[in-house]
């Protein structure tokens, strides 16, 4: 998730704080922290940490550079703000209400809000949860009456009220389910409504229904006595730490923080095709539904998914103030990989880069 953010007065810059961290498996983690090393020497002032899932099973980590002032060296369990990966864990929140019978694809989403909010049609259409979950809602990026009061905690203040208020004037300027455009107010939308159906907040359901059954103890929105232990400082383009994100409203589009550790027991997940409901739910977000943008991308249920050379990459990235992240995998060839960056790098290419 990103947003155009205002200038913020500069914090003190920081001084380089390397530190190197691998697990003993080899050429592998050589040729990772080589990578590693080069981005964050280019940069300067941030810090990465990597990993990647291989068809035999075995499993590569590796960190290099900045965890910012105060905080513990990077590694494995360092927590990252993961953006918009939180849209993958939304759509596998779908996915498993669907597989309950709690909801279907083809419901209005205005089935799971109060009455007396209007949500747009078209043409006696209605957006539908398929939509929100595939970017065609005809919803925009983010919406109109998003004013930050904080402008380093854009999101902080962004109430439900506001949404609703939003959804019940916005026009929509293309017919529902006819284009892909990438809408954090759609899938932020798409959070809320499920959590309605269920009866509990987004958080509390994301971790009953996806965190706790794959034991991913160190994700979460709110941030554990542990977490905040653990907690890497994101920084500005300039190396400038900034503050952390706070994403009530829209949390199922980008409120979620997390390690690499977790990240990978989350890959290594929806590479299992086998095993109980929560698999069985992955595996229906992966699937291509509609063009993404552009002749060699697709989107599944959040997921987007890059065609390049008979291979499939099922992927999302993410990005808030001080963080880029990036996770993706291959079915076919069954590996996966994890970047989380506490800067405002992309990390996309090295992804891709980890997956060859």
């Amino acid at each position: 998730m990103t947003v155009r953010r205002s200038a913020i007065v500069a914090s003190l810059v920081l001084a380089a704080l390397v530190h190197l961290f691998a697990l003993p498996d080899g050429t592998r983690n050589a040729d990772i922290l080589a990578a590693l090393k080069s981005r964050v020497d280019a940069s300067k002032s941030t810090g990465m940490v990597v990993g990647t899932i291989e068809a035999d099973g075995g499993t590569s980590r590796a960190a290099y550079g900045d965890p910012g002032p105060g905080a513990l060296p990077l590694d494995a369990d360092s927590v990252f703000e993961i953006g918009s990966i939180t849209k993958v864990f939304t759509a596998t929140l779908l996915a498993d209400m669907v597989d309950r019978g709690e909801v279907k694809l083809v419901d209005p989403v205005s089935r799971y809000l109060p009455a007396n909010v209007r949500v747009p049609q078209r043409e006696g259409r209605q957006i539908t949860l398929l939509e929100l979950a595939t970017q065609t809602s005809g919803l925009p990026r983010m919406p109109d009456n998003f004013t930050a009061r904080d402008p380093a905690n854009p999101f902080a203040d962004y109430s439900v009220a506001q949404m609703y208020d939003f959804l019940s004037r916005y026009q929509l300027s293309r017919d529902i389910g006819s284009q892909y455009e990438y809408s954090n107010i759609g899938v932020g939308l798409l959070g809320h409504a499920l959590a309605r159906r269920a009866g509990k907040p987004y958080e509390v359901l994301v971790k009953e229904r996806v965190l706790r059954p794959l034991r991913m103890d160190h994700t979460g929105i709110t941030l554990t006595s542990w977490m905040k232990q653990h907690l890497v400082k994101g920084h500005d383009s300039s190396g400038n730490v900034v503050a952390n994100w706070d994403i009530p409203t829209l949390a199922g589009a980008g409120a979620l923080r997390s390690t690499l550790n977790d990240m990978l027991v989350f890959a290594r997940a929806n590479l299992t095709s086998s095993g109980g409901r929560l698999q069985r739910a992955m595996q229906q977000t992966h699937g291509a539904r509609i063009t993404a943008g552009r002749p060699d991308m697709s989107i599944g249920l959040n997921w987007h998914i890059r065609h390049f050379n008979d291979h499939d990459t099922v992927w999302h990235n993410g990005g808030t103030g001080g963080y880029r992240t990036w996770m993706g995998f291959d079915k076919k060839r069954r590996i996966a990989a994890v970047v989380l960056t506490n800067g405002r790098q992309g990390a996309d290419d090295l992804g891709y880069e980890l997956l060859k």
